[in-house]
């Protein structure tokens, strides 16, 4: 026969990691499938969406899924299933909503022509360093 307490533990989900354990899972997965040119930008107080974007770039449509696939994987060894995976089919820019952090996976072309990285730094820079993408609230692998 089984307690209250057994089943009651049973039906309740496990809480979510911390945002940083998150990230280091998202890193590892995004290291492991050899993506190109990794930004972490820490969005807290600019939106209410995530606390952090990762944006990353694969060489190849095929690249761009598997860095995508690994997120998922490696987010799952941490009970995390994603809330939406996005852009899959044609896989030039794929979304990894994980919550607190939020991946993007992106061709270089779509990269740039979109440009998240200075979207989402507007602010941060000092004048006159427009050029600059890298600011203290966003960090490279």
């Amino acid at each position: 026969m089984t307690s209250t307490a057994q089943v009651i533990k049973t039906r309740l989900p496990n809480p979510p990691p911390p945002t940083d354990v998150l990230l280091q899972q998202v890193q590892a997965a995004v290291d492991e499938m050899k993506a190109k040119d990794v930004v972490e930008i820490d969005v807290r107080g600019k939106t209410s969406i995530c606390d952090y974007m990762v944006v990353a770039s694969g060489t190849s449509t095929r690249h761009v899924k598997s860095i995508a696939d690994e997120v998922v994987r490696f987010a799952k060894k941490l009970d995390v299933q994603p809330l939406g995976v996005e852009g899959e089919r044609e896989a030039e820019w794929v979304l990894v909503d994980l919550g607190d952090v939020v991946v993007h996976v992106m061709l270089p072309r779509v990269r740039e022509f979109y440009a998240l990285e200075r979207l989402w730094t507007v602010g941060d820079q000092p004048p006159g360093d427009d050029d600059v993408l890298e600011t203290d609230a966003e960090h490279r692998f």
